[in-house]
């Protein structure tokens, strides 16, 4: 092993009790940096490295706002840096019925999901694995930043999700759906690995995108106006954006074009109430086809003490113990709050903070946490 190898504390002899002998593994290789230093590491370790591309969408992928092209380049000179064998697969297919399909569906009802989770659960661990499996590998790899290890004493058997060690780049938020089986056949070789390291090491090997920005968002909506992407599918349907006592202050275009806690692009920016605060969407009425406003950040219609939860699942199999210790993420960037777990029947449940929590929107997920410990989730179904 070289010296780049030595200086990152190799972080795949960390997820793994041995070297990988010419195990072949398939690694998703996005065109970033994250997994092609993850497919280096692998390399170093002995295993036969497999780089796979993903296209996942085709839709007016002219390059102006998706990326995907430039990717396919950028991985492919990253696995000829390397010395891997690489090639792409179109899984266009299967995201658009497995991902796409719920996404407008969820728009229609006027909640706001989270295709990312979905894209992990449905294409990148399951598409992408049994792709791998006929291929000949025992294995897959990704760049996410997250961790594995073997579960133990009440846990139960097999592997628990942990944090990435980088508490900026932590992925787990959009991993808690996988299962034992996926993660059984998963290793994240730069889970260990602060962001800046992972740099590093590229700008060392010498890798092409080493300085890449990293990607933002979902490849089928990119740096385009929201708005704008999502009328293509769903038809505008306007009615009253009304304050919290029920005066109409404006017109919205569609509910499903609006998330709650939101403040730009409502559409009523010049207008001043008592306060002068800026508005946020606090409600949607679905049955008036109302759209409903408050003023304020602190304003209690955007604060939650719980919500109710479907589709859980949870990653040891079981619903988790609550014994005072866990926390909980409603939104990607937000730090754990602290919560009671109370299970309401098959896939559901319902939380309640210990400090009320800031717009809790239907659609997203609720992701529940013990300590470093990602012990799964369920998608919002409203506050309570």
């Amino acid at each position: 092993m070289n010296d780049v190898a030595a200086s990152s504390a190799d972080p795949v002899a960390a997820t793994l009790a041995c070297d990988g002998a010419g195990e072949r593994v398939v690694i998703g290789m996005s065109g970033g940096v994250d997994s092609s230093v993850a497919a280096w590491l692998l390399a170093q370790r002995g295993f036969e490295v497999v780089g796979l591309f993903m296209k996942n969408w085709e839709d007016d992928d002219d390059g102006e706002y998706c990326s995907s092209r430039q990717d396919l380049i950028d991985a492919a000179s990253a696995a000829d840096v390397i010395g891997v064998d690489f090639e792409a697969v179109n899984f266009s297919a299967e995201y658009r019925d497995r991902v796409f399909a719920e996404f407008l569906r969820e728009y229609s009802a006027g909640r706001t999901p989270n295709p990312d989770v979905l894209c992990n659960a449905e294409i990148k661990f399951k598409a992408f694995l049994d792709h791998a499996l006929a291929l000949g590998a025992t294995r897959i790899a990704t760049g996410h930043y997250a961790r594995l290890r073997r579960a133990a004493g009440d846990a139960g058997a097999g592997f628990e999700l942990l944090r990435g060690v980088d508490p900026d780049k932590d992925q787990t938020y959009f991993l808690h759906r996988l299962n034992q089986a996926q993660l059984a056949r998963t290793i994240f070789p730069v889970g260990h690995l602060h962001k800046r390291e992972v740099r590093e090491i590229a700008r060392r090997i010498g890798l092409p995108n080493a300085a890449k920005k990293d990607s933002t968002g979902i490849c089928f909506i990119g740096e385009r106006p929201f708005r704008e992407f999502l009328n293509r599918y769903l038809p505008t349907q306007p009615g009253p954006i009304e304050t919290a006592d029920g005066e109409p202050i404006g017109e919205h275009v569609g509910l499903a074009f609006y998330t709650l806690g939101q403040r730009k692009g409502i559409g009523i920016g010049g207008m001043r109430g008592g306060s002068g605060a800026p508005w946020f969407v606090a409600r949607k009425d679905p049955a008036r086809n109302a759209l409903v406003v408050v003023q304020g950040h602190g304003h209690p219609w955007l604060l939650a003490r719980g919500l109710v939860a479907r589709q859980a699942h949870w990653i040891a199999g079981q619903v988790p113990r609550d014994d005072g210790s866990l926390g909980a993420k409603t939104r990607y960037r937000q730090r754990d709050a602290r919560c009671t777990l109370r299970p309401t029947g098959e896939a559901a449940f319902e939380l309640d903070f210990d400090a009320p929590q800031w717009a809790v929107t239907p659609g997203q997920s609720a992701v529940l946490y013990r300590g470093e410990v990602c012990l799964g989730g369920g998608i919002i179904e409203g506050a309570s």
